[in-house]
């Protein structure tokens, strides 16, 4: 429905206050966008709201005010087109806090939420202020005003000086993976960075020498969209970051910067600073769950705007729980695929990402009742997006219920975090028995799970170690978890380790047991860098870095997680080796272009021969523990009479 636009000044006068509206003025607004979006003369304001019957526009003056200086009601018939709820403030500035109010029915058994004196997020702010006084708790069991919540901020993302910056679009058979943490990478105090930088995008630039020269090319990093850090049990923090309350703002607790703008523009130099080094910037996205959780989470934002239509609900109309987390995003939604789509182009538009990896990315196949459905719609967008095209995707292909899609994930251009490239491997490291084919299936690229869709080498992300489960230190000095300072008597975290710790748990001074763990750790970190598919390696597991058996560190913002600089210098012979290993496989892509061919194009234009103990007398028994073998191109070059072109590579 179209309006002719009207001065709903009369209107607001009681909820404004007349000494406030010579410096303000509203007028309808638009639907599109949504957001709060500033111009020449002010900043529209617009919301998806179905089943609210009321909405106000709050305005604060400071982050810790517990109420608004200024609240602003919606007229449902002037300020409503279809679902959207819009208004635009005249003189309105980038810098300003907001929030909303939304009442409704409070119908808990037909997914109604409503409750007029919660303060809300907008889904789509770009910058989020955390007042110091928030308390989590507090706003799960009151949900009033008089306690501290977060607000949204208006900002300008169009005054920000690129200086030319691109996307780098490296391929993926040129592309090694380092994943890691952005606070954890310089929170340490080992990491000679100014206090006040420590932890943040900023203090991550200084390190970028570090990188470049281990050989990493791109970076994943653990989320960075802003999450609630008191989404932990016990008193502990969220330390990983997977509790978002916003797709589109970077997390504030990142940044060096006390300004909301400043945040902004501080992920941007950050991004900026590693394109010019060469380097790619994936993130690790959370379209699964949010921070709000499940029975008796806080209504921070999507519950208090629209519970039903945001979140997917059991017949009962409990919340799902397909993430693990209390509550699973209706991703196949329209309003809520409309508002993953508009998220990334954000971060790719806007940000300069290079890429996403996508957790529990299997939810995302799940239709509205649920079930996982043949052809899933916000998939289908995301693959075949114009503003995507070319930007890295990779699926963590399984979730928190059961569904895992390893191998038949949906679409040409995802990639996916290989599982059974890390427990194959370890398993044959660990010395199983009957394991040196997984091994060797996993080496040359997994065609038993890839090779049916003729997918590229590349398909596969090999990684043995991730933020999840044991450090590689751990993984070869550990047979059990210890996450007692989780506070959860040790039942968190997976009992399911495939570790071995060479005879002795834990630290040891054993000069035997020492030598063997590290043969182990090059071992892996051999097998994950030369392997055919996309290497990840975990961040500090080139310089063993170690949580001391603690296999679930989401909840330890400390020393367990944070990168002690200080093994540089202990581990300096790691390092230099897990810089051999990456310059040696990108040398070796060079030198035989047929490591970049499908799977069956790359059997059939090379020659494999294998070997056991003795030469051409490959083992293949399950008592069987080692393997040998060399490739031979058969690619035909361009020379006359279409003479073969022959290089080999022992792996």
């Amino acid at each position: 429905m179209v309006r002719a636009a009207h001065d709903l000044n009369e209107d607001r006068s009681s909820l404004l206050g007349s000494h406030q509206l010579d410096e303000l003025s509203s007028h309808l607004g638009e639907a599109f966008p949504l957001g709060a979006t500033p111009g020449i003369e002010g900043v529209n304001f617009s919301i998806f709201c179905k089943n609210g019957t009321e909405v106000h526009l709050l305005f604060f003056d400071q982050i810790d005010d517990l109420n608004p200086s200024r609240k602003i009601k919606l007229d449902g018939r002037l300020n409503r087109t279809y679902n959207y709820w819009h208004i635009f403030i005249k003189n309105l500035k980038p810098g300003q806090l907001y929030g909303y109010q939304i009442d409704g029915p409070h119908e808990p058994f037909i997914g109604q939420s409503f409750d007029p004196d919660k303060i809300l997020l907008d889904p789509y702010a770009k910058a989020v202020a955390v007042p110091a006084g928030y308390e989590r708790g507090a706003i799960a069991a009151k949900g009033k005003a008089n306690c501290p919540s977060m607000k949204s901020v208006v900002v300008d993302c169009a005054c920000y000086d690129w200086e030319g910056d691109k996307r780098l679009r490296r391929p993926f058979a040129k592309t090694i993976i380092y994943e890691m943490h952005v606070g954890g990478f310089t929170k340490h105090p080992t990491a000679n960075i100014k206090v006040s930088k420590r932890g943040t995008y900023a203090g991550l630039v200084e390190k970028i020498p570090y990188l470049v020269d281990l050989g990493i090319n791109a970076v994943e990093l653990l989320p960075v969209y802003q999450f609630d850090e008191q989404d932990a049990p016990n008193g502990l923090i969220n330390y990983w970051g997977y509790a978002p309350v916003s797709f589109f703002a970077p997390h504030q607790g990142y940044s060096s910067s006390a300004s909301p703008q400043g945040v902004l523009d501080e992920f941007r130099d950050m991004v900026k600073a590693l394109h010019a080094a060469g380097i790619e910037v994936i993130l690790d996205v959370v379209y699964n769950h949010t921070a709000e959780g499940g029975k008796g989470g806080p209504a921070l934002s999507f519950r208090g705007i629209d519970n039903s239509v945001y979140y997917l609900l059991e017949k009962d109309f409990s919340f799902s729980n397909y993430s693990g987390c209390g509550n699973t995003l209706n991703a196949n939604q329209s309003i809520v695929r409309r508002l993953i789509m508009d998220s990334l182009h954000f971060w790719v538009t806007e940000m300069h990402v290079d890429g996403f990896r996508f957790d529990l990315a299997s939810v995302l196949s799940r239709g509205e009742n649920g079930v996982p459905i043949e052809n899933p719609p916000i998939l289908w967008d995301i693959e075949s997006d114009p503003a995507l095209a070319g930007v890295k995707l990779i699926a963590e292909a399984w979730d928190a219920a059961g569904l895992y899609q390893v191998g038949v994930f949906i679409g040409d251009s995802w990639k996916e975090w290989n599982g059974k490239f890390r427990d194959d491997i370890r398993r044959f490291l660990r010395g199983d028995e009957g394991t040196l084919s997984q091994m060797v299936t996993r080496l040359i690229g997994s065609p038993d799970i890839y090779d049916h869709k003729e997918r590229e080498p590349e398909q596969s992300i090999n990684f043995v170690t991730c933020h999840d489960g044991f450090t590689l230190h751990d993984l070869v000095s550990y047979e059990q978890k210890y996450n007692e300072d989780n506070r959860e008597q040790n039942r968190d975290g997976s009992n399911d380790n495939l570790s071995w710790n060479g005879g002795v748990e834990g630290e040891t001074d054993d000069p035997a047991i020492s030598v063997f763990r590290k043969k182990q750790i090059r071992n892996f970190l051999l097998l994950t860098v030369l392997s055919v598919g996309t290497p990840m390696i975990s961040m500090g597991d080139e310089l063993r870095r170690t949580q001391r058996g603690n296999n679930n560190a989401y909840c330890q913002d400390n020393e367990t997680s944070w990168f002690d600089w200080n093994l540089l210098e202990k581990n300096g012979d790691l390092f230099r080796f897990v810089k051999f290993l990456i310059e040696g496989r990108l040398l070796r892509d060079m030198a035989n272009p047929q490591f970049s061919m499908s799977l069956n194009q790359l059997l059939k234009t090379a020659e494999v021969r294998w070997h056991g103990i003795r030469l051409d007398q490959p083992d293949w028994s399950n008592h069987s523990h080692s393997i040998a073998f060399y490739v031979r191109s058969l690619a035909i070059s361009g020379l006359k009479n279409e003479r073969r072109k022959s290089r080999s590579f022992l792996f």
